[in-house]
């Protein structure tokens, strides 16, 4: 059976479209559905086999990028996330969505590198408190270019399994630089395996600006929860799902599909056995 994957929608979010054809096409059952349909409870989130928070502006990134929706995620859908996470059901946060799971406290997630204060069962006053954040990029400029993404080999992200080499995917966003809040947090996640995703360059190798696009610490592009079923990125895989969307296709016919689709592939695989 193909599973069934909830794009939510908020305003200002934008990916949901392109979010749902990468779903469709690796072999999933998208649904977009606005946030209030869950709220009033027209929608339950356990009908569901995976969660993807699109890329956009959610409500106008006003208060912070992703702040807002995180508010909603946090206080009105806490024990349904909380749900949906215990039962290592599959999240994907994509850019904006990536903001969203760290400000509300989904990422990193209730270890070392985020105590269990501050996660989704956090007291209001704790909800923006994290380990990490994902700030302005250091170029002080919109970033909208191509860049190269490594997947760490012993993390347990169910999204990056079985990519040895290199993607290549777009990135667009102003506050993707990721940071963490001290050495300590950054320890932690290497600890925990959680750094999923890292910048580097065409060869593999570790990256300087414009390869690293907003300056984020150890090049971290994406990070998991510890036991790599909640994954958030700040590149597009959803953008780069067929050859033709890559800027030398012209040049590169002998391109059958594009990178991003094994995220994809990869997650649908994996709910698909729950």
């Amino acid at each position: 059976m193909k599973p069934r994957t909830l794009i939510l929608r908020a305003p200002g979010i934008n990916r949901d479209e392109d979010a749902a054809a990468a779903v469709a096409l690796a072999g999933g059952l998208p649904e977009r559905v606005h946030v209030n349909q869950i709220v009033d409870g027209a929608v339950q989130l356990t009908d569901y086999a995976m969660l993807i928070i699109p890329g956009g502006f959610s409500y106008g990134d006003h208060l912070g990028a992703g702040k807002l929706l995180a508010i909603d995620l946090a206080y009105r859908l806490a024990d349904q996330l909380h749900a949906f996470v215990a039962d290592r059901r599959p999240v994907l946060g994509i850019c904006n969505g990536f903001q969203v799971l760290v400000k509300a406290g989904i990422l990193p997630g209730e270890t070392d590198a985020a105590p269990p204060e501050y996660s989704l069962q956090a007291k209001p006053d704790s909800v923006s408190t994290t380990s990490v954040t994902l700030t302005d990029n250091l170029s002080a400029q919109f970033e909208c270019r191509w860049v190269y993404l490594a997947a760490e080999p012993t993390s347990p992200c169910v999204f990056t399994q079985g990519l040895h080499e290199p993607i290549q995917v777009p990135v667009a966003h102003g506050e993707g630089r990721f940071v963490a809040k001290d050495q300590q947090a950054l320890e932690a996640l290497h600890a925990h395996k959680q750094v999923a995703l890292r910048y580097v360059t065409a060869s593999g190798n570790v990256p300087a600006y414009p390869d690293n696009p907003n300056g984020s610490d150890a090049h971290i592009a994406g990070i998991c929860n510890a036991t790599g079923t909640v994954l958030g990125l700040m590149p597009h895989p959803e953008n780069a799902m067929l050859p033709t969307q890559h800027p030398r296709w012209s040049r590169e016919r002998w391109r059958t599909s594009g990178d991003g689709l094994v995220i994809f592939q990869n997650a649908v695989r994996y709910a698909a056995q729950l």
